[in-house]
């Protein structure tokens, strides 16, 4: 298939759908695609020069993409690139509506998905409109004080425009496929402006590095070719992925990678990392740091970093994976489970399938213009082998895992598909065995399951495996018996199991060709003598035997033996018509020659069987049913009007279908080979095409299309009993006939059924069942799924032929479906009234049935909802009397719509709106309404929630920017331009919102509705538009309305309109010098910082001063233009008078100038709303920001005395009040003039000092809540009174220790706020707790532990970053150390013996040492989740101290102090650990393994475990450190407490199971060496001598030996090695050894038999006879009798 033009496209086109091609009218498909295509274009264009979005472009933006779904890409490259430029620039209009935005977004996306189509050269996109309209929508300004609504998901906004929706997907997600999709077209210097956009936002400690760090990771173009990636990642891969390797506490911007074939020198980092982020349990008594659960790699980014990194020169990363699945492999046995098992199972299941990927794009992809991959780093043979034996262990283990085996399925058939010789063999051992077993169903189940994963590989052999179609035939006979109807699981699973088999192989006999040629393979000649049991697989004689010597009843035997039977019929139409045809009709005849029976009610089951097996027969092509004609009709004339409803509804099926045959176009032929099967074996063997893929060049489809004998047929059909039907009717509607209502329902039965059976082609009605073909596209997908070849990858290559003729039929019916917007006339008119007359009638099945066609309808016709929404308005009006209940239910009922399709009262165009909204409110007065029935509050509930879930901000301003129209221009290249007409003009929609506004401040009505309306009038705040002053005045008004809800929504209300009338503020542009980068504390950026002696404390310093109020500039490098506000007198002016302010302004002035109007609002505020669980309102803080911000300090005389009045008052709602107030003043003081803001803070120091002594348990969160939000963005020297007043002795005893922990949380607030601008503030604060750590009180401590590390936090050790001005955790720790003294010193058991009072006088250095190491300990869990790295240098120095604490056993009663040195060492374990930090950390260990408390010799052992686990490559990386864990195990096991013996051997069986250390000769020899130790004889005891009790050193090092092979032993718990069976002889006799060797053995032995025991059968095959005998005598416990 070369591209060509053909002779009736004049272009080439880019990409059409192939399987148009096939169709049977494919010639006719080209006029018809131009047709369409020129009056798209023409339309399109003419429609953005008329600057119509609405409903212009959107239509045909909509037939745009209709158009791609029935003939694909099929434009020249010059239209592909013009629609793509014109849909960009529609795209990012800055005002467009957000649905819109989705839906041409989408369109956008689906243009730009075949990359390959289009090169850079064709094409080059802006990256900025998108940064813009990303940035917009995502981070709205305005989105939080609901001046723009997005809706969560979509909803269909425009169902006048699309009807097809598919999706419910968020914004967000569209506009992050969008960036992906446009991300190649960037231009070369878009990295570099990316960099100096994004760059100045990198501080860690701030929201704005997840931003920037995101914007990133999408918008960096990544695939540019080699000669440009010195303008591309060269510019930032060093710096982001040193950033990466120097973080490890995974916060959540961490960098997820795009360049993989960078990251060789990374490996083991990268898989460190992966293991870390997994989480699986490890050691003995585990807590896992809060912060990890959350923070794990998304599975699908571990996936693509790994299969993207096997192969190349270095082969390392296989070694590496190779590794990770070694030590994980154990997790994926069925008897583990836990949360992390989906995570494994994932990994297990994607990781296959991105390899097969890859190997696609090496091998098959055609070259495209994208950059190819270098040979060198292309996957090799070998590399393919290695990955998938690396998988084969853990892949088996999941295929019974507690999950399901589907996982493992997918996995094997990626695997499969590579080497089918590594993987087929195993499965195939596990299946048979399972297949013969009657006790594990579930075994069966997921043996099958993963057979039908290999299924394709296995029947096609292949040079790899040729011997795989030998096993088909005994597969498929011994899969028979599962057909189980009690056991519906198994026996679906056998249907689909032989489905998918008899669909990859050809069913044909082929044991003939056995005599008749003489070339085949030996392989050949076995698969031809066993394809003669294909007979006994299918048998005509039989069905037809079975189906007509019993009578089925109809319902569910009978429907399930006429199936079998349309099965017959399908294969061999004419030999099965000929035998049950005339037996059908002759039963049915003999039957029915009595009168009698057509009238009866019950009928006859053997007449009934027969018409059912005879409708189900007759399904086949209608040429092979034209002989049997007369005996059909005469069977149809007979029945159709039989009495019985199952008779005639029967009769009507057999009717549908032979119209069907006859009248539609179908393909005759499934099977899969063109020419089909009955050709002689000489020259064409069917075994050949076993699993072949079809081709879809000379698929040779046979269609069925109707001829003129059928076509009268049909025809006649109709004629005889269509016809009289409808006359009937006719008659019986005009009153001139009688009919009961049996008979209508009769007669409207034939009538459907003939409709169905010619509708689609006969008439050429347009459009098949929607849903039906909906789930055929969906079965037809999954289909696909379970037999594709990924590798081959070209579909032609790889569907099964039959499936390539479903793909095709599905295209024909596409097209039938995709109803090109039908005409509204005036007939629908008609229909959609009656259809809205049965929604609202009395009865409620009625009722919902209806609603669910009318719903349907809405979403079928254009602009019909416009039409009906007056019509169901009758039915809410409150002076329609005549309404009763159940119709004003149906009519509520049409509002709401069902989930999926359009909700009437929220059509997206202001018309309608206005018209519903006023409805819904006012239809409260109506007489049917009534509160009392629960139903209806229901349906007002979630009609409210729904307009309140799905609306979002309508646009007003649809001007179309100029670019779009010079794009337009060049698509119209067809028709002539046409003039402009006018946009929609600004006063139809203010009228539009007046309209509202009147209708909603004249109703009066019920308290239920005016919450609905004050809802619905707070949707239409927009920040594009103020709103009209009389609804500024309702919302004000409604501050103090007596409903709590009304409240609520005018408060959100107010602060939105607040910001709407905001005066803006001029800002000017200081340009900065940018050196390198060089982030953290530098000279450039110390005048941000905050210094006493340099503060602005007179109104000229004030003036001077260059606040800047965003925290994060400055710290990484500096923006180009760093914008700053104007100085003073060039911003609009303060303190206006009452005439000088705006409409707007002054009804607020008034109001909050009005005392009584205050203490109202002030006691709404401060009650309580729901005990115990209110919180720090956002809302309200908003509100008062914003009054402050406009109107100065306007108001602060009258709210003055209520905050006096409130901070006395300790109850936690008026705290609450108050607090809320303060911070709003705080914020809202931004622009205010020096002697305003000095004097505020005059009033405001005081009020927080009472505050702060007054504070209780109910109310630290809000104030704390309360001085951080005011301190968010602000620059600390503009808020130096609060610093100084919060600095002033936090911790002073005063008011208890309850109120000092108190006061550090609001300052701890204050601080961390502003990050790492206020380094001399930390230093104080730091310097003035240092003498308070030896707190007593616990409270006070744990507060002391957490600002501790916020003022530490900024001490990073990250790359690019100067050493900080902020304290450093070094010095500290100096210091420390030293106070510590005198615990490291002794050596005795440190105890908690501090009495928990403060006595007088000095206490001596050992107790202030203890008390001073609990608040350190408090220090260091709280900074293990938080801070970004751990300072592991300085914590090592204290680990020998806690080694010497923490308990050995889980108890709960121990102390404080032992419990959290615990804690931190569990927590210190599972740190990331650098290569040049190991040895530290090693040497350590090995102090600590020598000291004289078992304890901290014990607590060695659980540390090492963890500590390797969690960074397992990175050990494995360095020899010299193995050995050293090693020889440290070793040496423990020889310890002489048993305890530390016994944890040792655990510690080694589980390193070895890791595979961290391994099993070789020498240690085995050294195990063996220390059994072999005698031990003294037993010396027979004077009676009463002391026995002794501590053991000999030969007993120790025995036990030791026997410790030793015993970790051995259960580090295989799931498989038998070779070395195994000889370690288990050697155990054995220990077995009666002195305890507590005795013991060690006895243990080992039952759990090597409980291990086992599963899989003991195959396990037995290791070990030699005499071995078993030992065995089984070990084992087997003796008789009791024996």
């Amino acid at each position: 298939m070369k591209k060509a033009k053909s002779d009736t496209l004049d272009f080439i086109p880019q990409k059409d759908i192939v399987y148009n091609k096939l169709l049977p009218y494919a010639d006719r498909l080209d006029d018809e695609s131009n047709d369409i295509l020129s009056k798209i274009k023409g339309n399109l264009g003419r429609a953005v020069q008329l600057r119509e979005i609405w409903p212009g472009v959107l239509f045909w933006t909509r037939k745009l993409s209709t158009y791609m779904r029935l003939y694909g890409r099929k434009f020249s490259k010059e239209d592909h690139v013009l629609f793509i430029k014109l849909l960009y620039e529609l795209v990012t209009i800055p005002r467009l509506e957000i649905s819109m935005m989705q839906g041409l977004a989408r369109l956008l996306i689906n243009l730009l998905k075949k990359r390959e189509l289009l090169s850079r050269e064709d094409l080059e996109l802006p990256w900025r409109p998108l940064y813009e309209l990303h940035d917009r929508i995502l981070f709205s300004k305005t989105e939080h004080l609901g001046l723009n609504w997005f809706p969560k998901y979509v909803s269909l906004l425009f169902i006048d425009f699309f009807p097809f929706s598919f999706y419910y997907s968020s914004v967000e997600s569209v506009l992050k496929t969008l960036v992906k999709s446009c991300r190649p077209y960037f231009s070369e210097s878009a990295t570099q402006e990316m960099l100096d956009e994004w760059r100045p936002l990198l501080c860690p400690f701030d929201v704005t590095m997840q931003r920037a760090i995101s914007y990133f990771e999408l918008f960096l173009p990544t695939t540019l070719p080699p000669e440009l990636h010195h303008k591309g990642f060269k510019l930032w891969f060093d710096e982001l992925i040193s950033l990466w390797v120097s973080v490890q506490n995974l916060p959540s911007w961490e960098i997820v990678s795009k360049f993989i074939w960078l990251f060789i020198f990374f490996l083991f980092q990268i898989f460190t990392r992966i293991l870390r982020s997994l989480n699986l349990p490890v050691g003995t008594s585990q807590m896992l740091v809060p912060r990890y659960i959350t923070n794990a790699y998304d599975i699908s980014h571990v996936v693509l970093w790994v299969s993207s990194l096997l192969g190349g020169p270095s082969k390392q990363a296989q070694e590496q994976l190779s590794g990770l699945f070694n030590s994980i492999t154990s997790f994926f046995h069925p008897s583990n489970h836990g949360r992390w098992l989906m995570k494994l199972m994932k990994l297990l299941q994607r990781l296959p399938a991105s390899v097969v990927r890859r190997l696609h794009r090496e091998r098959y992809k055609k070259p495209t213009w994208l950059t190819p991959i270098p040979d060198s780093h292309k996957l090799t043979e070998e590399d393919i082998t290695d990955f998938v034996e690396s998988m084969m262990q853990p892949v088996l283990l999941a295929m019974f895992s507690k999950t399901g085996s589907l996982d493992a399925a997918q996995a094997l058939q990626n695997l499969a598909l590579m080497r089918p010789e590594l993987v087929i063999p195993p499965v195939l051992e596990k299946t048979y065995p399972a297949l013969e077993t009657l006790t594990e169903p579930h075994q069966l189940t997921a043996t099958l399951s993963c057979m039908i994963g290999v299924a394709r590989s296995l029947v096609s052999g292949g040079q790899r495996f040729p011997e795989g179609p030998t096993h088909m035939l005994p597969l498929l006979m011994r899969a028979l018996p599962g057909v189980d109807p009690n056991d519906f699981s198994k026996c679906m699973i056998t249907f689909q199991f032989i489905a998918t088999f008899v669909t990859l192989v050809p069913l044909v006999d082929c044991s003939s060709a056995l005599h008749e040629r003489t070339d085949l393979t030996e392989v050949e000649r076995e698969m031809c003598s066993a394809s003669a049991e294909f007979e006994d697989f299918v048998a005509l004689e039989k069905v037809f035997n079975f189906a007509t010597t019993n009578i089925f009843e109809t319902r569910v035997a009978g429907r399930m033996v006429a199936d079998m039977c349309r099965a017959a019929s399908k294969c061999h139409p004419a030999e099965s018509l000929k035998m049950f045809v005339p037996h059908c009709c002759n039963a049915i005849n003999q039957i029915a020659v009595n009168e009698e029976v057509l009238n009866e009610e019950e009928l006859d089951k053997e007449l009934l069987w027969n018409l059912q097996l005879l409708s189900e027969v007759s399904r086949v092509d209608g040429d092979k049913i034209l002989p049997y004609r007369s005996e059909l009709v005469q069977i149809l004339q007979l029945t159709l009007h039989l009495k019985c409803k199952q008779g005639y509804t029967l009769a009507c099926n057999l009717l549908h279908h032979i119209l069907r045959s006859t009248a539609l176009i179908y393909p005759t032929e499934y099977c899969s080979v063109p020419g089909g099967f009955h050709q002689p074996v000489s020259d064409y063997l069917p075994i050949k095409d076993w699993g072949r893929p079809g081709d879809l060049w000379n698929l040779d489809i046979r269609w069925h299309v109707p001829s003129v004998e059928e076509t009268s047929l049909a025809f006649y059909l109709l004629d005889l009993i269509l016809q009289p039907e409808l006359q009937r009717l006719q008659r019986f509607a005009q009153g001139d006939q009688d009919m009961s209502r049996d008979d209508v329902l009769q007669s409207l039965t034939i009538v459907q059924h003939c409709l169905l059976g010619i509708i689609s082609d006969l008439l050429h009605f347009k459009g098949s069942h929607k849903h039906e073909f909906d789930s055929r596209w969906k079965s037809f997908n999954l289909v696909k799924k379970s037999m594709e070849n990924r590798v081959r990858h070209f579909i032609a290559l790889l569907l099964c032929i039959t499936l390539l003729i479903d793909r095709v039929m599905l295209q024909h019916e596409l097209r039938k479906l995709t109803v090109e917007g039908c005409q509204y006339r005036s007939i629908h008119q008609a229909l959609m009234r009656d259809l809205l007359r049965l929604s609202t009638s009395t009865y409620s099945q009625v009722r919902s049935r209806a609603q669910n066609v009318l719903f349907t309808a809405l979403g079928t016709y254009n602009f019909c909802c416009r039409d009906l929404i007056p019509h169901v308005l009758e039915f809410l009006n409150p002076d329609n009397s005549s309404v009763t209940q159940q119709q004003f239910k149906g009519a509520l009922y049409c509002f709401l719509g069902n989930h999926s399709g359009v909700c009437l009262a929220n059509l997206h165009d202001w018309e309608c709106i206005a018209l519903t909204w006023p409805a819904i409110v006012r239809s409260g007065l109506s007489s049917a309404m009534s509160l009392e029935k629960p139903s209806i509050v229901r349906l007002f509930d979630d009609l409210a929630d729904k307009i309140h879930r799905q609306y979002e901000t309508i646009g007003i301003d649809f001007s179309i920017p100029d670019e779009c129209c010079t794009v337009a221009k060049a698509l119209m290249t067809a028709g002539n331009p046409v003039p402009v007409e006018p946009v929609p003009s600004e006063e139809e929609t203010q009228n539009g919102l007046k309209r509202q506004e009147q209708k909603n401040s004249e109703a009066i009505e019920p308290w239920k509705f005016e919450h609905i309306a004050i809802g619905f009038l707070s949707l239409l705040l927009r920040d594009d538009h103020q709103l009209p002053p009389p609804a500024v005045m309702f919302f004000v008004k409604s501050l103090n309305h007596d409903s709590l809800y009304v409240r609520k929504v005018a408060i959100s209300a107010v602060a939105g309109i607040m910001k709407q009338i905001k005066r803006p503020h001029k800002k000017v542009s200081s340009p900065q010098k940018s050196a390198l980068v060089s982030a953290g504390d530098r000279a450039d950026n110390e005048w941000l910082q905050y210094n006493s002696s340099n503060l602005p404390r007179t109104q000229q310093d004030w003036d001077h001063c260059v606040f800047v109020e965003k925290t994060h500039w400055g710290y990484y490098c500096w923006p180009r233009k760093l914008m700053m506000y104007a100085p003073l007198e060039e911003q609009p002016k303060h303190n206006l008078s009452r005439e000088e302010m705006t409409e707007r302004e002054q009804i607020i002035f008034d109001h909050f100038s009005d005392p009584v109007f205050i203490n109202q609002f002030i006691e709404f505020l401060s009650l309580e709303d729901r005990k115990g669980k209110d919180k720090f309102s956002p809302r309200r803080f908003c509100l008062f920001k914003g009054l402050f911000r406009n109107f100065s300090d306007a108001f602060l005389p009258v709210l003055r005395p209520h905050m006096e009045r409130l901070v006395a008052d300790s109850h936690e709602s008026k705290q609450r009040c108050v607090a809320e107030i303060i911070s709003g003043l705080i914020r809202g003081c931004k622009h205010w003039s020096y002697l305003k803001v000095e004097s505020l803070w005059e009033l405001l120091c005081p009020l927080l000092r009472t505050a702060l002594s007054n504070i209780t348990i109910e109310t630290y969160a809000d104030w704390g809540t309360c001085i951080a939000t005011a301190c968010e963005s602000r620059d600390p020297r503009k808020l130096h009174w609060l610093f100084e007043m919060l600095m002033e002795s936090p911790v002073n005893g005063e008011g208890g220790s309850f109120v000092d922990a108190c006061r550090l949380y609001v300052l701890q607030g204050g601080l961390a706020q502003q990050e790492w601008r206020v380094p001399e503030l930390l230093h104080r604060l730091l310097q003035y707790l240092e003498p308070k750590l030896t707190q007593v009180y616990k409270n006070v401590r744990e507060r002391i532990g957490s600002v501790l590390t916020y003022i530490f936090m900024i001490d990073v050790n990250l790359p690019y970053t100067q050493p900080t001005t902020s304290p450093r955790i070094l010095d500290f720790t100096e210091r420390i150390l030293l106070q510590l003294k005198p615990l490291t010193e002794g050596d005795e058991e440190i105890q908690n013996h501090v009495i928990e009072e403060n006595e007088v006088g000095e206490q001596d250095e050992r107790t202030q040492a203890i008390k001073l190491l609990k608040t350190v300990l408090k220090w260091l869990i709280a900074s293990a989740g938080r801070s970004f790295s751990t300072a592991v240098p300085e914590q090592l120095r204290l680990l020998p101290l806690l080694f010497k604490i923490a308990p050995v056993e889980n108890d709960d009663s121990y102390d404080e102090l032992k419990r959290d040195a615990k804690t931190c060492l569990s927590l210190m374990s599972q740190g990331l650990l650098y290569t040049e930090q190991i040895p530290m950390v090693l040497n350590a260990l090995q102090e600590i393994a020598g000291s004289s408390s078992w304890h901290a010799r014990y607590t060695v052992l659980t540390y090492l475990q963890i500590m390797v686990f969690y960074n397992l490559f990175t050990f494995m990386s360095d020899q010299k450190a193995v050995n050293d864990v090693r020889a440290l195990v070793i040496q423990l096991l020889e310890d002489e407490q048993l305890e530390v013996r016994e944890m040792a051997a655990t510690t080694l069986s589980g390193f070895l199971q890791c595979n961290f250390l391994s099993m070789d000769a020498p240690m085995q020899a050294h195990f063996e060496a220390l059994c072999k130790t005698s031990l003294p004889k037993k010396r027979k005891r004077e009676v009463g001598c002391i026995v002794d009790t501590i053991p000999s050193a030969d007993l120790v090092r025995r036990h030791a030996g026997v410790l030793g092979l015993s970790a051995c032993i259960l580090s295989s718990p799931y498989d038998v090695p070779t070395w195994m069976p000889q370690l288990l002889m050697d155990l054995s006799a220990h077995l009666n050894d002195t305890q507590p060797i005795e013991m060690t053995v006895k243990k080992t032995l039952s759990n090597f038999r409980r291990t086992h025991h599963d899989n003991w059968q195959q396990h037995k095959q290791q070990f030699t006879d005499d071995q078993l005998l030992v065995l089984t005598d070990l084992l087997v416990s003796p008789c009791y009798y024996a």
